[in-house]
């Protein structure tokens, strides 16, 4: 029995067969005789010496830490840091928010009043613009409207009564040598035509008289005025030279007006009118 090796024992070892599997058969060996010669050892065998293989260890994961353990004073003082900290930082979050708030709100302000200051200052250019035009449109017709004036004749009051007439005699005995027109006090006097006024003044039995030589020499003259007007310089087509009053030999306010050409002897002044378009 010694001399089995470890390879017979182990394959004369029974195993036990897996459930469900057939069982397996053992061969014995025979019994020798207690008495029977020991045979022969064999000779040994070389043994071959078995060298494990070299094994490269494989790095496995780190080794978890094991948590530190926090006191409890500290762990709450971390806490009211973190959420002062927080604090501090919604808080700061919250001004710049409002701070830009803020400013948009201000840049729309802004912006409405630079708007409303350019639709005012555009208004007020289209206006000065407007107002300029029209002064010039005004200016001009009134240029156009003396310019017209000038080179034309009207009658010495808008609205009059013809009373004593040229050649008549008046209540002096004399001959009367221009047209009365009558009207009350303070009726405008009207330049016939557009001349130079050379002479104003008190004049004896004609009272307050306005004379204007036109530029052809023809003198106008306007008598019994109660207020003079003009006493110097040009006049044109339509001034007024006076109005009418009482001064002088009169029985009632009225214009005695009187046609001189060349500053001569009167002439009639309602054919002299007519001569010039004007319907009297």
């Amino acid at each position: 029995m010694a001399a089995v090796g470890a390879a017979g024992v182990a394959a004369a070892a029974p195993t036990a067969p897996a459930q469900g599997a057939a069982p397996v058969a053992v061969s014995v060996p025979d019994v020798v005789p207690a008495d029977a010669p020991a045979p022969a050892a064999a000779p040994a065998e070389a043994v071959t010496p078995v060298v494990a293989p070299s094994v490269t260890p494989v790095p496995g994961p780190a080794p978890t830490a094991a948590p530190a353990v926090t006191d409890p004073g500290e762990a709450l003082r971390a806490r009211i840091i973190g959420q002062a900290t927080a604090e501090r930082e919604a808080a700061a979050q919250a001004e710049r928010d409002a701070a830009a708030k803020v400013a948009a709100e201000h840049a729309a302000r802004e912006a409405a009043a630079r708007k409303v200051r350019e639709q005012a200052a555009a208004a007020k250019a289209a206006a000065e613009a407007k107002a300029k035009a029209d002064a010039e449109a005004a200016a001009q017709a009134e240029s156009e409207r003396r310019a017209a004036l000038a080179a034309s004749y009207i009658k010495p009051l808008a609205s009059a009564t013809l009373t004593a007439a040229f050649g008549e005699s008046d209540p002096w005995s004399n001959l009367h040598t221009g047209q009365d027109f009558a009207a009350p006090t303070g009726t405008p006097v009207h330049a016939v035509h557009g001349g130079t006024v050379t002479s104003a003044g008190w004049a004896g039995p004609q009272g307050y008289r306005v004379v204007v030589t036109l530029d052809d020499g023809t003198q106008v003259w306007y008598c019994h005025l109660s207020t003079m007007c003009v006493t110097e310089g040009r006049v044109t087509t339509g001034d007024t030279v006076g109005r009418v009053g009482a001064t002088g030999n009169v029985t009632a306010p009225h214009l005695h007006l009187e046609v001189r050409p060349g500053g001569g002897a009167p002439v009639d002044p309602v054919p002299w009118l007519q001569a010039h378009d004007v319907a009297v």
